[in-house]
C-alpha cells in the first residue's frame, strides 16, 4: 500500500469523529445552527494538512505491533489508534487557530485563516477552545474502559501545557513589532523549540502509540523522549535553514523568517558568529518589513557561510542521534525502528 492510501483511510474516519460530537451536543439539546457552526470549524481547520503527526500515531502502532501496515489491522482496532491520531491533528487546529489570530497571519493551508472569514472574527477564539475540547469527548466516549484511559489524559494535558509555554517564550522573546536581537540566543531558541514543537510534533504520537499497544515502561517513554525531542529540535532547525536558504519551488512557499523578527536559528547562530560591523547591519535590518533589508540580513549569512555551518550541523545530530537510537534498549518491547523512522523522514529534507 503507497502513503496516498494510507492517507486516505486515515482521513476517512474523521467524517465518523465529527459526527461522535456533533451528537454529543444533540445530548445536551443545543440548537442545530450552534451544531451547524461547531462542524464547519471542525471541517475547516482539522483535516487539511499533511497530517503527519496523526499518521505518526498509526505508523508507530504499526511498527510495536510487528505488522507491515495499517491495512492489516482489524477495523475496529484501526478506528481506535487512528482516532488517538486524529486528538492529535485536532490538537494541532487548536495551536493553529489561535496561533494564526496571535500572529496576525492572512493564510493557512492555502486558505485564509479561520478568523479571517468575515462571519467568524474574534469567535475564532472560542471555537479554537471547542477544538481542544474535542479531543476530551472523544477520548472519555472512546478510551473511558482502558486502563490507560488517565495516561493518555495527562499526556494531553502535559504536552499541551508545554507547547504553550513554548508559545509563551516565543512570544515574550520575539514580538513582531518590537525588535530586541539581544533576547535571542541559540540557548533561548533551543528551549523555544523543544517546548513549542517537539513535545506535540514528536514525542507525543510516538507516546499515544506507545501506550495504546501497551508498549508503555517509563524507561521506554523515557528512550523515546531522550531521541525525539532532540530529533524535533533538529527538525524546527531544518525548517529554519530552509525559510531563508531553501527554493520557493521545493518548500512550497517564501520564506518570511527575517521580516517577521523570528528567532530563528539562523539569525541566533550568525548572532553568535558575526563581528561588531556585521551585528549593527544585522540590528539595524532584521525584522524590517523590507526587501532591502532583508537582501542585507542575507548578505551577513552569506558572508559568515551559514549554509556550511548548518552542513555541518546536521552531520553532528544526526550522528549523535544515530549513537543514541543504536543504544535503545528493546528489551520491554520498545523497538528502535520508531526512533529511525522518524530520523530517516527527515534528515537532508529539502522541503
Amino acid at each position: 500500500m503507497t502513503k496516498e492510501d494510507n492517507r486516505k483511510k486515515f482521513l476517512d474516519q474523521f467524517p465518523s469523529l465529527v459526527a461522535q460530537l456533533t451528537e454529543a451536543l444533540k445530548t445536551y439539546g443545543i440548537p442545530q445552527d450552534a451544531i451547524d457552526w461547531y462542524e464547519k470549524s471542525l471541517m475547516y481547520n482539522t483535516p487539511g494538512g499533511k497530517l503527519n503527526r496523526g499518521l505518526s500515531v498509526v505508523d508507530t502502532y504499526v511498527i510495536l505491533k510487528g505488522l507491515n501496515s495499517p491495512f492489516d489491522m482489524p477495523d475496529e482496532e484501526y478506528s481506535k489508534v487512528a482516532l488517538l491520531g486524529w486528538c492529535v491533528e485536532l490538537l494541532q487546529a487548536y495551536f493553529l487557530v489561535a496561533d494564526d489570530m496571535m500572529d496576525k497571519s492572512i493564510t493557512r493551508r492555502g486558505q485564509p485563516c479561520w478568523y479571517r472569514i468575515d462571519e467568524v472574527g474574534d469567535m475564532a477564539i472560542n471555537d479554537a477552545f471547542m477544538l481542544e475540547a474535542a479531543i476530551y469527548c472523544l477520548l472519555k466516549r472512546n478510551f473511558r474502559n482502558e486502563s490507560y484511559y488517565v495516561d493518555l489524559l495527562e499526556l494531553l494535558h502535559d504536552v499541551t501545557f508545554q507547547t504553550e509555554v513554548g508559545q509563551l517564550l516565543d512570544l515574550m522573546t520575539a514580538p513582531e513589532m518590537l525588535i530586541d536581537l539581544s533576547k535571542f540566543s541559540l540557548e533561548r531558541h533551543s528551549y523555544i523549540v523543544i517546548f513549542k514543537t517537539a513535545y506535540y510534533s514528536f514525542y507525543l504520537p510516538v507516546a499515544l502509540a506507545m501506550h495504546i499497544s501497551g508498549v508503555n515502561d517509563e524507561r521506554d517513554l523515557q528512550q523515546a523522549k531522550d531521541v525525539l525531542l532532540p530529533l524535533g529540535e533538529y527538525f524546527q532547525i531544518q525548517d529554519d535553514y530552509l525559510d531563508c536558504f531553501g527554493k520557493p519551488e521545493d518548500i512550497g512557499k517564501i520564506g518570511t523568517d527575517i521580516q517577521d523578527n523570528k528567532c530563528s536559528w539562523v539569525i541566533n547562530a550568525a548572532l553568535k558568529l558575526c563581528s561588531p560591523e556585521q551585528r549593527k547591519i544585522l540590528d539595524d535590518n532584521y525584522g524590517r518589513k523590507s526587501d532591502i533589508c532583508e537582501q542585507k540580513c542575507k548578505q551577513v549569512f552569506a558572508d559568515l557561510n551559514l549554509e556550511k555551518v548548518y552542513e555541518n550541523y546536521e552531520e553532528q545530530v544526526a550522528a549523535k542521534l544515530r549513537d543514541r537510537i543504536e543504544m535503545t534498549d528493546e528489551s520491554r518491547g520498545f523497538k528502535r525502528e520508531v526512533l529511525y523512522s522518524f530520523l530517516d523522514k527527515i534528515y537532508k529534507r529539502k522541503k
